[in-house]
């Protein structure tokens, strides 16, 4: 499998997953497992699921072993049916053992991520719209989750608040006015683009006439959505946000929006059934 070119923070996480896991050692493999012991493990599917996360859980036995030997049998993006061999481990027993809780958490939570990001982008199949993740992630495990949006072929929005300008209600109020923040953003930052948050179509043509670049239409109606497509005419970029679900992401696409961002893909994703069986040891 091709390495991936990840952030630090990952190597961190699954440091500090180690440390929290195993602590001063794995008593019970310790007193059963003899020292010497090898084995061979399967990691295999007990539901159907887009697989994502493998190079993590290669890091994973890195980190702990490297003499323990991975073979994956998928490419990341998969579709992969119930029953499947997703990958063989060989190497000390203890070592498997050991990473074994903390590989399957990770795998199981990013395939998730990777199959119900699939299942929303093939709702708005054929439609002008892409799919995008939020900030809203589990703590350290960022670059992994939004790493498991791409798979499942959506978008990722800016990674964190050192990436991009996004306003939001907050900073509106802290401004004083949309025009205001959208005024001291530019002043400060003429090189970045500008999005901003609208809850209503005062905001929306407040928004559009300080020169915003890209226009978050929050909590809106697909009637408003539609009318905010016509207001906008081209001049923004818009992104739909709010009220998104399986059964209405396609209707918002239909608005004509460019962009819809989901907090669920991520915050709310249901990790998937994978298990770790040892089938050979000596």
């Amino acid at each position: 499998m091709k390495e991936l070119n990840y952030s630090p923070l990952v190597k961190e996480t699954i440091q500090l997953a180690i440390r929290e896991d195993i602590g001063h050692g794995d008593i019970t493999s310790s007193l059963i497992v003899p020292e010497s012991g090898r084995a061979k493990a399967r990691v295999l599917a007990k539901e159907d699921l887009v697989l994502a996360g493998m190079p993590f859980v290669l890091e994973v036995f890195r980190t702990l072993d490297p003499d323990v030997v991975g073979k994956v049998f998928f490419k990341e993006g998969a579709g992969i049916r119930k029953g499947g061999i997703i990958a063989e481990f060989s190497g000390r027993t203890r070592s498997i053992l050991a990473g074994e809780r903390i590989a399957l958490n990770i795998l199981q939570r990013i395939s998730g991520i990777a199959t119900v990001t699939r299942t929303y982008v093939g709702k708005v199949s054929g439609l002008p719209v892409r799919i995008a993740d939020t900030r809203k992630t589990v703590p350290g495990m960022r670059f992994m989750e939004k790493y498991g949006v791409r798979i499942g072929g959506g978008s990722n929005h800016r990674f964190g608040l050192s990436d991009g300008i996004l306003i939001k209600d907050n900073h509106i109020e802290a401004a004083g006015s949309v025009k205001k923040a959208i005024g001291l953003a530019k002043k400060a930052h003429h090189l970045l683009k500008i999005e901003i948050e609208v809850k209503n179509f005062s905001e929306l043509k407040d928004a559009l006439a300080a020169g915003a670049d890209i226009i978050m239409l929050d909590n809106m109606s697909l009637r408003d959505m539609e009318k905010a497509v016509k207001t906008a005419k081209g001049k923004a970029v818009l992104e739909a946000s709010g009220n998104v679900n399986p059964d209405t992401v396609r209707p918002i696409a239909e608005t004509g929006v460019d962009i819809i961002s989901i907090g669920a893909l991520t915050h709310s994703a249901r990790a998937m059934d994978i298990s770790m069986k040892i089938f050979r040891s000596t």
